[in-house]
């Protein structure tokens, strides 16, 4: 096996390359090799300074993931990354670190160490740990704002968004950009600054800014954080960090940025924001389809279905530079549709997400028709029409028709069987669902529906295509609501019936926003549409069973016209900026219906809110697992999280389950059970995971994730 770091030299330039992929991260036997280099170096009269780079597509990418894991469970670990920096800092030959790619996290701070930086122009410089529910903890809070400045290093640290390498260069972070070949640049540029005295980073105090200057940025970081990143601990501890590295003497402010790092890695939020980093990878991974499995080339797409999500759709093909064309059944829909789409373009333009010129491009893309014998020579066609069986394999029977064989039928269904809708085709193989999320644009999740007869191939594709369009694609069997919606049927559900039960809406609302829900349960109702579910319950009204409760007061809003948002109106009512307030009319409607309905309203605690409302989701997601219908817990944890604003730093509904304690779970499931019948019957396996003492996580490892 080839050593993760060489050495070499180029006439008086030493050369350390760390040659560890496919990422370079700084796993063990990493630095030591580097500090070993530095040794050698040191004792080598011929070598006048000192070039650090890395082999492959990046310099370092960051720390090794799994030793955070190792570290919090009470493994021995060595002193950290800390003495090597301070090594490096303190070599007498100048130290120039050559980045490309990416210098991320640890390999942020170990470039920070060395005397110079020199970047080529694609590279990229930042401190993501936040992302994990921690903060750089090799002195990066420390010597970041002695190179970028105060207001700078905060905002690396606490939203753990990257800078380029022209912003980089402007704010200190890089000495110069490389054109051309990256090594050659950095041994040139070795040459001039050999035998020159060279700053150490730690050394640099003059844009640390006064006590004066710096307490309106701590206070407005710290309020921003309030808002934006309510709840979390991590950029909190960030901005402490960066301050301290204002107030305290270097060492001293290592040590401060230490004991903040531990605090960190020993939370339950980073726990849960680590498993949902490598779950996001888990998920791409499909037991029986191999990795060398056929992909069906896609060049160009079509979409039937040009409203909210069929233009979203297209925007995401389009972006993604595949060529689309966007059905409609006349031309006023079109008309209605395409303006949205220019629209959405217009805003990413003014908000500095892309230029007017990529924006162009992009619409470019996109071809509006009323015919689908225009579709005869795509690969790939999704169906984004309402959600009717009837209307969808009508469109399934067209699309059979006129497409190439080979093509890829996918439905962007929301709940119905894909199995059904593959049966108005004569080729079910290459029917499958690709679940977008509203706004498809903007969403990150596909739910990637597999039918009993799509082909393996045709998976494999599909999981290939959501990464091409920078979505987390996760597998998901099918039922009605596959994974997501099914889950989310209780969950709502219970949110309706505590309303009924004495609950104000903004109550419930307020009790799962605070939980750390993007929105509670009854406002992501009036955004998405009351007339979307309301439509679904009509379509499935024959397969509820009798005497079973069903919530009653969102189909008497959805019969009063208040679909939500889009009217104004639904669980609460909108100004012209779409902005809640609770309105009196909803509170008078509940209590004259649940009074008819003979419904004894009580004080409802807070606590009893979100229990419900969670364990509903978890009980049922228990459900899905045990049927096959998601491969592991965790792909359910990412499903909740990109889909339905789970909060990341729980982990998602099952994580957050197993954190809980299963026994302590399947115990107030079963106290719902008796106080209210027979849609909290507990899921055998929650009953008997809850019985063995063990963890969602576990059964999901145990069983292979065989579905």
């Amino acid at each position: 096996m080839t050593d993760p770091v060489q050495l070499a030299s180029d006439n008086g330039i030493a050369v350390i390359t760390i040659n560890n992929p496919p990422v370079n991260a700084l796993s063990p036997g990493v630095p030591e090799g580097i500090s070993e280099a530095l040794d050698q170096i040191a004792h080598d009269e011929s070598v006048k300074a000192t070039v650090l780079i890395g082999e492959g597509r990046t310099f370092v990418a960051g720390a090794d993931i799994k030793e955070f894991s190792k570290m919090t469970s009470g493994k021995p670990r060595g002193a950290g990354l800390l003495p090597l920096l301070l090594k490096i800092e303190d070599s007498a030959k100048p130290v120039i670190v050559a980045i490309h790619g990416t210098a991320f996290g640890g390999g942020m701070e170990l470039a920070m160490a060395g005397h110079y930086r020199v970047a080529v122009p694609t590279a990229q410089f930042g401190q993501p740990e936040v992302r994990l529910g921690l903060i750089p903890g090799a002195a990066g809070t420390q010597r970041l704002p002695r190179l970028a400045g105060v207001a700078k290093a905060v905002e690396m640290c606490v939203s753990g968004n990257p800078v380029n390498a022209e912003e980089a260069l402007r704010l200190g972070i890089a000495d110069r950009i490389i054109e051309g070949d990256l090594l050659s640049g950095a041994v040139a540029f070795a040459r001039e600054v050999a035998g020159k005295p060279a700053r150490k980073t730690r050394e640099r105090i003059e844009k640390l800014g006064s006590a004066a200057e710096n307490a309106p940025i701590f206070s407005a970081a710290r309020e921003t954080v309030a808002k934006k990143q309510r709840g979390l601990l991590a950029p909190i501890k960030a901005i402490d960090a960066v301050e301290a590295a204002t107030k305290m003497p270097f060492a001293e402010g290592c040590k401060f940025e230490q004991k903040l790092f531990i605090e960190c890695l020993f939370s339950e939020q980073s726990k849960s924001l680590i498993h949902v980093f490598f779950s996001e990878r888990e998920a791409a991974k499909i037991p029986d389809i191999p990795k060398q499995t056929n992909i069906i080339p896609i060049h160009s797409a079509a979409v039937v279905g040009a409203g909210t999500m069929g233009g979203g759709i297209a925007m995401v093909l389009a972006n993604a530079g595949i060529p689309v064309l966007l059905k409609e059944v006349d031309q006023s829909a079109l008309e209605r549709a395409l303006p949205t789409i220019q629209s959405n373009y217009a805003n990413s333009v003014k908000r500095g997400r892309f230029s007017q010129q990529v924006a162009e491009q992009r619409l470019k893309r996109i071809t509006p028709t009323l015919a689908y014998d225009d579709f005869s020579n795509v690969d790939l066609v999704i169906e984004a029409v309402f959600e009717g069986m009837a209307l969808k394999k009508e469109v399934f029977k067209e699309l059979d028709r006129v497409c190439k064989p080979g093509t890829i039928l996918a439905s962007n269904t929301s709940t119905l069987s894909i199995d059904e809708i593959a049966s108005a085709t004569s080729r079910p193989e290459s029917v499958i669902g690709t679940h977008f999320f509203s706004p498809a644009n903007v969403m990150r999740l596909l739910e990637i529906v597999r039918g009993k007869a799509s082909s393996k191939e045709l998976v494999a594709t599909c999981m290939q295509l959501a990464k091409t369009l920078g979505k987390v694609g996760v597998l998901v069997g099918n039922c009605r609501g596959f994974v997501g919606n099914r889950m989310f049927g209780p969950y709502r559900r219970e949110a309706q019936f505590l309303v009924e039960e004495g609950a104000d809406v903004e109550a419930v609302d307020q009790a799962l926003s605070d939980f750390g829900m993007a929105m509670g349960p009854l406002a992501t109702g009036d955004l998405a549409g009351l007339d979307v579910g309301w439509r679904i319950r009509k379509e499935y009204r024959h397969l509820e069973v009798p005497g079973i409760r069903q919530p009653f007061v969102e189909d008497r809003l959805c019969e009063l016209g208040r679909y939500g948002q889009k009217t104004r109106a639904g669980w609460y009512k909108y100004d012209d900026q779409r902005r809640a307030s609770p309105d009196p009319a909803v509170g008078e409607l509940i209590r004259k219906s649940v009074a008819e309905a003979g419904i004894v309203q009580r004080q409802i605690s807070a606590a009893e809110i979100t229990d419900r409302c969670l364990y509903a989701l978890v009980n049922e997601g228990a459900r899905i697992l045990e049927e096959g219908i998601a491969l592991r817990a965790s792909d359910i944890d990412i499903v909740y999280i990109n889909g339905y604003g789970f909060p990341a730093h729980r982990g998602g509904p099952m994580w957050y389950a197993d954190a809980v304690g299963l026994k302590q779970v399947y115990d107030r499931v079963s106290g719902f059970h008796r106080q209210h019948g027979e849609t909290w019957q507990p899921a055998h396996l929650l009953k008997q995971l809850a019985e063995q003492g063990k963890t969602f996580a576990e059964f999901g490892k145990e069983q292979g994730a065989t579905a």
